[in-house]
């Protein structure tokens, strides 16, 4: 499974921001991506979120595979949305 986002944050993706997916996605068993500009990163780490120094506006994928991919994506969306991180496109 694979889904768009546009980071709506006026940083873009630094610390808080990172911390606060990292942090809803961990508990998954599933392998969950991030992808910006062909770039790949475990969206459980976050440094390797905070490396790809994703401004504001950007868009991304977070891709995952496994038996809770679903609720994952339902997670990770709300996290974006009631957060102000960012949005579906």
């Amino acid at each position: 499974m694979k889904k768009t986002y546009k980071i709506t944050t006026p940083e873009g993706l630094h610390a808080r921001p990172t911390a606060l997916l990292v942090t809803a996605v961990t508990a998954f068993e599933c392998d969950v991506q991030l992808i910006y500009k062909e770039k790949a990163v475990n969206l459980k780490s976050i440094m390797g979120v905070m490396a790809l120094g994703i401004t504001p506006g950007s868009i991304v994928d977070i891709s995952a595979e496994g038996t809770d991919a679903d609720k994952l994506f339902q997670t990770v969306t709300d996290v974006m949305i009631t957060k102000g991180i960012g949005e579906e496109c």
